[in-house]
C-alpha cells in the first residue's frame, strides 16, 4: 500500500455518498472537510491552499487553508453565479480561481485574495449553443477550464455545444475570446490536455468515446486526427470522462465509463496522432477521475459508482498494471495528490 497522502473529493448527494473532503494515506483516510458535493480539487502553486467547487443547483466555491498536518480551515465559499460546477483552476500567475458551471454553461471568475480566501466574482461568461444529442445537448454544458502551458490562453471546453472555446484572461478578471474550435457533431468534449512539449492538445469526447488530436498555436486549435477511446465493435454504452498526459509527453490516459476501463494512448514524437496501445479494468465502476501520483510512477482512479480508488504502476512503456491498492472509500469523484 502506497504512503503517499492523497486528498479525495466524493459526491455527497448520492446515496451512500460521503461527507466531504477526505486526506491521508489509501488505507487511512479521514474526512477533513464536511461540506455539499466537493466534485474537483484543485491546490495552490504553494501548496497553502485548497480550492473544490460545491456541485449543487446554487453552486459555489469553497477555499481552505491547507495545515501541517493536511487539515483543512475553511476559509470562505462564494457563489459561481450557475448550476452544478463541476470543474476548477488557478490562474498560473495565482491570482484567479476559474469555474465550469456545467448545467447553465457559464464560466466564473473570482479573485484569490493575498490569504487565500475568495473575492467576489470578478466575471461571469455565458456560453450558448446545442448539439446534435437531444438528451445531453439542449443548452450549452461548460465541463472543464484549462491553461495553455504558457499561461496567455485560457480554454473552455463546452460539451452541450461542441465547442472548445479559446480566451485570453485580463489583469482584472475579464475573458476576451480569442477563438473557437468546433468539434465534431454529437462529440461532447469533456477535458482537455496539452503537450508538454510540442504544438499539440488532446480533447477527450464524452458523447461519442472519442479522442480529438489537436494542432495548437497562439491560441487556436485545429483537429488533425479523431481516434476512438475503446477497441472496435466494443460493446454498450460508454462515456470517456478524465484525461491525463504523462510529463514526458509520450503517454495519453483516459477513462472510459461504461467499458469501466483505462484507456493508454501512445503519442507520436510530433504529438499529432496517436495510437490505442492499451485498455485495462479500472479496478470498479464508473471511473470519473485518474490522477498521476507525485512522482509520475502510479495512476490512481476514482471509480464513483462501487466505491473504490484502484491504483495502478506505470511501465517505461507507459503501460498499466493493476496493484493490490484498492480501497473503499464513498463515491469517490476526484483525487488530488500531496
Amino acid at each position: 500500500m502506497t504512503s503517499e497522502r492523497i486528498y479525495v473529493g466524493s459526491y455527497t448527494s448520492q446515496a451512500g455518498g460521503g461527507d466531504g473532503i477526505a486526506f491521508g494515506t489509501l488505507d487511512g483516510l479521514k474526512t477533513v472537510a464536511t461540506l455539499a458535493d466537493p466534485s474537483f480539487l484543485v491546490r495552490s502553486a504553494d501548496g497553502r491552499f485548497l480550492y473544490t467547487t460545491n456541485e449543487e443547483d446554487a453552486g459555489s466555491v469553497t477555499a481552505f487553508a491547507i495545515q501541517p498536518d493536511g487539515a483543512l480551515e475553511l476559509l470562505n465559499s462564494r457563489p459561481t453565479g450557475g448550476a452544478h460546477p463541476c470543474h476548477v483552476v488557478i490562474d498560473p500567475s495565482g491570482r484567479f480561481l476559474l469555474s465550469a458551471n456545467y448545467s447553465s454553461g457559464s464560466v466564473a471568475v473570482h479573485p484569490i485574495n493575498a490569504d487565500g480566501s475568495l473575492g467576489e466574482t470578478a466575471a461571469l461568461v455565458q456560453r450558448e449553443g446545442t448539439g446534435p444529442n437531444q438528451d445531453r445537448q439542449s443548452g450549452p454544458h461548460a465541463h472543464q477550464v484549462a491553461f495553455d502551458l504558457g499561461g496567455q490562453y485560457v480554454f473552455d471546453v463546452d460539451l452541450g455545444s461542441d465547442t472548445v472555446y479559446s480566451s485570453t484572461l485580463s489583469a482584472d478578471g475579464q475573458l476576451t475570446e480569442v477563438d473557437r474550435l468546433h468539434i465534431h457533431p454529437g462529440a461532447g468534449p469533456r477535458h482537455l490536455v496539452f503537450h508538454p512539449m510540442a504544438t499539440a492538445a488532446y480533447v477527450i469526447n464524452e458523447l461519442d468515446s472519442t479522442l480529438t488530436v489537436c494542432s495548437y498555436l497562439d491560441g487556436k486549435l485545429q483537429t488533425v486526427q479523431t481516434v476512438s477511446t475503446r477497441p472496435a465493435d466494443s460493446p454498450g454504452e460508454n462515456y470517456p470522462a478524465e484525461l491525463l498526459i504523462s510529463s514526458d509527453g509520450r503517454f495519453l490516459y483516459g477513462s472510459n465509463r461504461g467499458d469501466d476501463t483505462i484507456a493508454v494512448f501512445q503519442v507520436a514524437a510530433d504529438g499529432l496522432s496517436v495510437e490505442l496501445v492499451q485498455t485495462i479494468s479500472s479496478g470498479g465502476h464508473w471511473p470519473r477521475h485518474l490522477a498521476f501520483s507525485v512522482d509520475g510512477t502510479r495512476l490512481y482512479a476514482a471509480n464513483e459508482q462501487s466505491d473504490q480508488i484502484a491504483t495502478f504502476s506505470i511501465g517505461g512503456d507507459g503501460q498499466l498494471t493493476a496493484q493490490g491498492d484498492t480501497v473503499s472509500w464513498p463515491k469517490p469523484v476526484c483525487i488530488l495528490p500531496l
